[in-house]
């Protein structure tokens, strides 16, 4: 089991700075098969409270300004992410979550937006029809990288807010999210201790296969090198 703060000690990194692949890319070199994680997202959905998880299975991703991919320079793969999320580990999660006691919604659209500003009202307002979000940084990296995971935030997502589209919050503050996060802070440690003790044997689940039939160039057209530096991620299908 391995465990890595994505924002630094302190929170020192803003969601657009995280080197999320380098972070996916040191679990592979670790043997890490499996993801979970937790993240502080805002509800656009009355019935999804404050204080509540929710465990999303679509996202859709506003974000422009980051590098989505491991691919490139000379190595092409099309990975299929009709379905982003693992089902397997999804259940997990959410089984884990409501064991503790935590109020707990299956499914949902997590909005990933580039801020590191909070939603306009108007963006808020559109969005309500998506779901709910915040940012997520990893979730295309880690379906490349057949390690696909979910939140408590994203198979863990820890609601902290209506965000400013609901009358109760029409300004989200650090200190309003800050405040219930605090709150979710031992639910979500409970929630992700009983989902590792859930966990074990071998995966059986399509996600460890997802670049099996995703790469389309040639394993003698690809640079050495690239095979080189993408070796934990591809090694075993360019042999």
């Amino acid at each position: 089991m391995a465990f890595l703060s994505r924002h630094g000690a302190g929170h020192r990194l803003l969601p657009s700075e995280l080197n999320f692949r380098a972070n996916i890319y040191g679990f592979k070199v670790l043997g890490v098969e499996r993801l979970l994680s937790a993240s502080a997202v805002g509800s656009l959905k009355e019935e999804y409270r404050p204080l509540d998880i929710l465990v999303p299975d679509q996202f859709y991703d506003r974000t422009k300004g980051r590098i989505s991919t491991f691919f490139g320079h000379g190595l092409v793969a099309h990975v299929a992410f009709a379905h982003p999320v693992c089902g397997d580990l999804s259940a997990i999660a959410a089984d884990s979550a409501q064991a503790v006691g935590a109020t707990v919604h299956r499914g949902g659209t997590y909005v990933n937006m580039e801020g590191p500003q909070f939603s306009t009202l108007a963006e808020s307002r559109l969005y309500r029809t998506w779901g709910i979000g915040r940012h997520r940084d990893d979730e295309p990296a880690g379906g490349e990288a057949g390690t696909r995971g979910g939140d408590l935030l994203r198979d863990f997502a820890l609601i902290t807010d209506y965000d400013c589209w609901h009358p109760i919050t029409t300004r989200v503050t650090v200190e309003l999210v800050v405040a219930n996060l605090l709150q979710n802070a031992v639910t979500a440690q409970r929630a992700i201790a009983a989902a590792v003790e859930r966990i074990s044997g071998a995966r059986t689940c399509g996600c460890k296969d997802a670049l099996a039939t995703a790469i389309i160039t040639r394993p003698d057209a690809v640079p050495e090198q690239i095979k080189k530096d993408l070796a934990p991620i591809v090694g075993k299908y360019l042999k």
